[in-house]
């Protein structure tokens, strides 16, 4: 969408009901945190991480027949 199509919307949302601009407002606030604030890693995800640096510092990677099979599995 342009600009200039954003702002023509956000006039017309003046003339919506109460209820459908709080509801407009939520959804902005919603994908704003998603898409601007940064992420906070879990405690799960740190775990996860390390995982992965311990197999790669062991040299414990899948064998490329495997990684291929995976790739033709989802993406073709």
């Amino acid at each position: 969408m342009t600009r200039a199509g954003l702002e023509k919307l956000l006039e017309r949302v003046s003339a919506w009901p109460e209820e459908a601009q709080e509801e407009l407002a939520v959804f902005i606030a919603d994908v704003e945190s998603r898409h601007l604030s940064e992420y906070e890693l879990t405690a799960e995800d740190l775990a996860a991480l390390d995982r992965s640096l311990a197999d790669v510092k062991a040299g414990r990677f899948a064998p490329d027949g495997t990684i291929e099979a995976l790739f033709n599995r989802y993406f073709k």
